[in-house]
């Protein structure tokens, strides 16, 4: 027996593959075989993905299939705009760059600060409620027929001004090119947003009325048209309004005008009119 053992003992000490650099080559492949089974393992997991995948696709409704579709295009056209849309845009910016260029006495410490009350009391020439209440005291103390006609219309022009000017600011809420807040007359006459120019369209309005049915000398002519330019430019100067608002200013107040001609009241209606302001009609005689 222990002849036996010396003589296994050489013949392993005598084999090769019992060396140190050669027992990788006895040692079964663990890792290997753990490899191919993570291999194995991988395709099945992107297989029950996309299985997955393919189920929920078929489940969805062919309204989201459509909305999937629609996105892309949506997506080209905000990165494609029209040609429109960027002159729109360049013309926006471009307004809103000049006006508030154009707005020097939008504060005390602006560039033209110091003339900024004297420009507040031209705008105030054009403001809503000064000449509705100056319009009902001129009403109650004219005493012809053709003075107080012409007053009447002066006067429901004023309110169609102001009703049309406020929804108009109501449904656009532009904001004025400096972060100012409405003074209480504004408040008053609804005159809160930007767009249209409540001051311009009422001075345009006004100045073609007066034009239209007063008897004036030119110079006093020239002298209500200046007027009217004014009062939309000091706006402007002012910072509460854009230029494209005192434009569309301009423009509504010439419609206002053309309105009032059209349906122009006459003299029997503008006395019923005044005598049910003063609480003084009889229908029955």
């Amino acid at each position: 027996m222990p002849a036996n053992q010396t003589r296994s003992r050489a013949r392993e000490r005598n084999n090769v593959l019992n060396r140190p650099e050669f027992m990788s080559l006895n040692q079964p492949l663990k890792s290997s075989s753990g490899e191919a089974r993570g291999t194995a393992r991988r395709p099945t997991q992107r297989q029950q993905s996309q299985t997955q995948q393919g189920a929920n696709a078929q489940h969805e409704s062919p309204e989201n299939n459509k909305e999937r579709k629609e996105l892309p295009e949506e997506d080209c056209m905000q990165l494609n705009p029209s040609f429109k849309g960027i002159a729109m845009n360049s013309l926006l910016a471009i307004d809103i760059c000049m006006s508030k260029r154009l707005g020097v006495c939008a504060h005390n410490t602006s560039s033209w600060g110091s003339v900024r009350s004297m420009v507040k009391l031209l705008a105030l020439t054009g403001h809503g409620i000064p000449w509705i209440f100056g319009t009902i005291v001129c009403l109650t103390r004219s005493n012809t027929l053709a003075g107080q006609e012409v007053l009447v219309n002066l006067l429901l022009a004023l309110l169609l001004d102001v009703m049309t000017v406020a929804g108009m600011q109501k449904l656009v809420k532009r904001k004025g090119p400096w972060e100012m807040p409405p003074s209480f007359l504004d408040y008053l006459a609804m005159d809160v947003y930007s767009f249209p120019a409540a001051h311009a369209s009422r001075a345009v309005m006004v100045s073609k009325f007066l034009l239209a049915h007063l008897v004036l000398a030119v110079p006093l002519r020239i002298l209500l048209v200046l007027w009217a330019v004014l009062v939309g430019m000091s706006r402007v100067l002012l910072g509460r309004h854009h230029l494209t608002d005192v434009g569309c200013g301009f423009a509504l107040g010439f419609l206002h005008y053309s309105l009032v001609e059209m349906v122009w009241l006459s003299s029997n209606t503008c006395q019923t009119l005044i005598s049910i302001g003063t609480l003084n009609w009889s229908p029955l005689y």
